[in-house]
């Protein structure tokens, strides 16, 4: 693998440098990306950024929101908090295969005594079954990217102000709170690791991962960013993620509002009809998939709203690419049951 610890902790500008990676760097073998940042909220790309965040509080307490390019749901971020993603070639890993990219974290946390670290459900990794760590999925140009959290010492008392979980998601999970859901990854590590600072937790997970005892002996794989690339990386943090239209988006007009969990998700799905016709229809929810759910709603507008016509469309393309783990039945079955 090669390597990069980024040096910002400004989560915009990290998402921007994970970007370009991905789109504008070839290697010959995967990249691995560690990086954190201050208080923040990162919604996943199909989300109604509005309604996942208590607003209120984030203006208060200078709380960083933007969106990221990957599904999932939304999450809370600061310093006690460390990210890694892993970039590979698409043909390489089966998109939403969560378990595949992470399993070489977990293995790392192994050797550090958390040894009853799992990856369960759709993405996310437990810790004597409480979670540390959700996990989301982006596939563009060839090149897939699946980064996620690492919870090592965050501030919990925030993350209940801060986002606003619908209670059809927590009923789902059987539980009562997302405190009750979540836990500090530290408390579980072997005593000689509890003391770790965020950086010295990443370069430990670093020498683990790359099987070696200093970091001066995979040099060689480190990523070298020039100042022309970070030009390069400064336009997609202006074009995506300090920019309101990215992450706020104007919420269309809607007659029909249809939600529904499943387990590899929540879709909900905002329609405006007009004499019979879908005029506008907008996808919101913390569903994967490798295409962008707009390709899909475009080909939906202008059709009539009834199931025949609706169903139509939805069985002349291949919904796993919009709504991975969904089938295309049930799909209809929300939009016009």
């Amino acid at each position: 693998m090669y390597w990069y610890a980024m040096k910002s902790h400004d989560i915009r500008h990290n998402l921007a440098t994970e970007q370009y990676l991905m789109n504008n760097k070839k290697f010959d073998e995967p990249l691995v990306l560690f990086y954190y940042e201050g208080p923040c909220i990162i919604v996943g790309r199909n989300q109604n950024t509005l309604e996942e965040i208590n607003q209120k509080y984030v203006e208060e307490n200078d709380i960083t929101v933007t969106r990221r390019l990957s599904g999932g749901g939304a999450v809370y971020q600061d310093l006690g908090n460390l990210c890694f993603s892993f970039v590979v070639d698409s043909d390489s890993e089966e998109f939403g295969d969560f378990k595949s990219f992470v399993q070489p974290i977990v293995d790392a946390l192994h050797a550090m005594g958390a040894k009853t670290a799992e990856v369960s459900g759709r993405n996310d990794i437990l810790v004597d079954g409480k979670k540390f760590s959700g996990n989301a999925m982006y596939s563009h140009s060839g090149k897939t990217f699946s980064h996620g959290t690492l919870m090592l010492d965050v501030d919990q008392d925030v993350i209940a102000h801060t986002l606003n979980v619908p209670e059809d998601k927590m009923k789902s999970k059987g539980i009562k709170s997302v405190r009750s859901r979540v836990t500090n990854l530290k408390p579980y590590l072997a005593p000689e690791y509890q003391n770790l600072t965020v950086p010295e937790f990443r370069d430990t997970l670093l020498k683990e991962l790359f099987h070696v005892d200093s970091l001066d002996a995979i040099a060689d794989k480190e990523v070298q960013i020039a100042d022309s690339e970070q030009a390069s990386i400064d336009e997609i943090f202006n074009e995506y993620y300090a920019n309101w239209d990215w992450v706020y988006g104007n919420s269309p007009e809607f007659t029909v509002k249809k939600r529904q969990h499943f387990t590899a998700g929540t879709v909900d799905a905002r329609l405006l009809v007009d004499n019979g016709k879908i005029e506008n229809i907008k996808f919101y929810g913390d569903f994967f998939g490798p295409s962008d759910v707009t390709e899909l709603a475009d080909q939906l507008k202008g059709v009539r709203y009834d199931r025949e016509h609706v169903g139509a469309v939805l069985n002349s393309v291949n919904t796993q690419l919009y709504f991975n783990g969904i089938d295309t039945k049930d799909v209809l079955d929300l939009l016009v049951d």
